[in-house]
């Protein structure tokens, strides 16, 4: 009885009632988005660190300065190939696969057609570190690493970039910054990281080959050296004697900070966790702020619904209504005004977070329990904000009432 009169007093002023509900379900819809871009986020960074190898440690030589600039890890000269044969030698119980890296840009040529792209000098144990996939051809192998062989594996950009005519790549010479290069494989393709860079601009050659030709280098230092341990259960232990193999090799006492810098996957993986929960939380911030809001706009209207309905109050009572059933009737009114924007909001933000997501290319999560715990979050809203003008009607003299003009 009570809930009908109260569906049938907010039927009174459709306008209103629809405006008050806009006010809950434009902050519902902002809850639905800042979860499901949080949780899409998220996920979108975990797979991507996924994809940059199994089980991976990256050591970099230490950091080279200009004055008070830092030059980036992997600028430094301090770790050679030798270390990463050492770690890969003396470290077997650990670990399951090394390979040294090195890197440069270079002008590439095949016949009329040429491409800037990137080199990666890298060795055969990169195929298992960095889950590469050959789509065409082959990968080179230990034995043409170790002679530098001049044989390289291209990834697509590059081949539809020099091979135009759609013509394999397989078998033919192509020209790296002048020096020949045979291609024996095409990798698979990647796409583009969810920074925009294209994965498959890249041509991956061995690393003693990019020394000794590329960049022309009489020294064997290196700019990074992938290690992928057998397990990441044995991570600390794996990282403590790595660092100790080479702090002995690179002589240094027990007063000098290490000169090669280590990154993990998980490391990683909690920085960017820390980053996208400081994102999520101030999106959700926001999104409370949003539906405060919509809950003032609530309690405006029902104090605005009560002066207006003075006489009517003071009608029931008069017919036998108890300050408790006016009180659960205008709590009711609020409950369901803010129910049902809720109950839009939840709609239209699931559909919005599909729509942000096909439209920016980033990828959303939407869990039912988030979108469950917003719509009871919007009854609630309706419920403490209409609690204290339900309350001050329920507080009214029905004597007063009708008087009221």
């Amino acid at each position: 009885m009570i809930f009908r009169m109260a569906l049938k007093s907010l039927g009174r002023n459709p306008v209103r009632s629809f405006l008050s509900c806009l006010g809950i379900g434009i902050g519902i819809v902002a809850v639905i988005l800042a979860m499901a871009i949080g949780q899409g986020a998220k996920t979108m960074m975990v797979k991507e660190i996924s994809s940059m190898g199994n089980n991976l440690i990256m050591v970099f030589p230490e950091r080279r300065y200009h004055g008070a600039v830092s030059g980036g890890m992997g600028q430094g000269q301090t770790m050679t190939a030798g270390d990463a044969e050492a770690v890969r030698k003396e470290l077997s119980h650990l670990v399951k696969g090394v390979s040294p890296q090195v890197r440069t840009t270079v002008q590439m040529m095949y016949g009329a057609n040429n491409w800037s792209g990137n080199v990666q000098g890298v060795g055969p144990d990169i195929v298992d570190i960095m889950n590469v996939t050959i789509s065409d051809g082959r990968f080179f192998s230990e034995e043409e690493t170790a002679r530098a062989a001049r044989v390289c594996v291209i990834g697509t950009t590059v081949r539809d970039n020099l091979f135009t005519d759609g013509e394999s790549p397989v078998g033919k010479v192509i020209r790296l910054k002048n020096i020949t290069f045979k291609v024996v494989g095409v990798r698979g393709s990647k796409g583009a990281n969810n920074w925009g860079q294209d994965q498959d601009d890249v041509v991956m050659a061995p690393y003693k080959s990019v020394q000794r030709y590329l960049q022309r280098s009489k020294f064997n230092n290196i700019n990074l050296m992938n290690i992928s341990l057998i397990s990441m259960d044995d991570l600390e232990e794996a990282r403590r004697e790595i660092s100790a193999l080479l702090r002995q090799r690179h002589r240094l006492a027990d007063y000098q900070d290490n000169d090669f810098e280590t990154r993990d996957t998980t490391e990683i993986m909690n920085t960017i966790g820390s980053v996208t929960g400081i994102v999520g939380t101030l999106l959700l911030i926001f999104s409370v702020i949003t539906l405060v809001v919509g809950g003032i706009g609530i309690m405006n209207i029902m104090l605005v619904s009560v002066t207006e309905r003075i006489r009517e109050i003071g009608l029931r009572m008069a017919i036998g209504a108890t300050p408790f059933n006016i009180l659960v009737q205008f709590i009711l009114e609020a409950i369901v005004l803010s129910t049902v924007g809720g109950a839009a909001g939840v709609g239209i933000g699931i559909a919005a977070s599909h729509a942000v997501g096909a439209a920016a290319g980033w990828p959303v999560l939407i869990e039912m329990d988030s979108a469950l715990y917003a719509f009871l979050i919007s009854s609630a809203v309706g419920l403490f904000f209409g609690f204290y003008p339900a309350y001050r009607a329920s507080k009214l003299n029905p004597i007063d009432c009708l008087r009221y003009e």
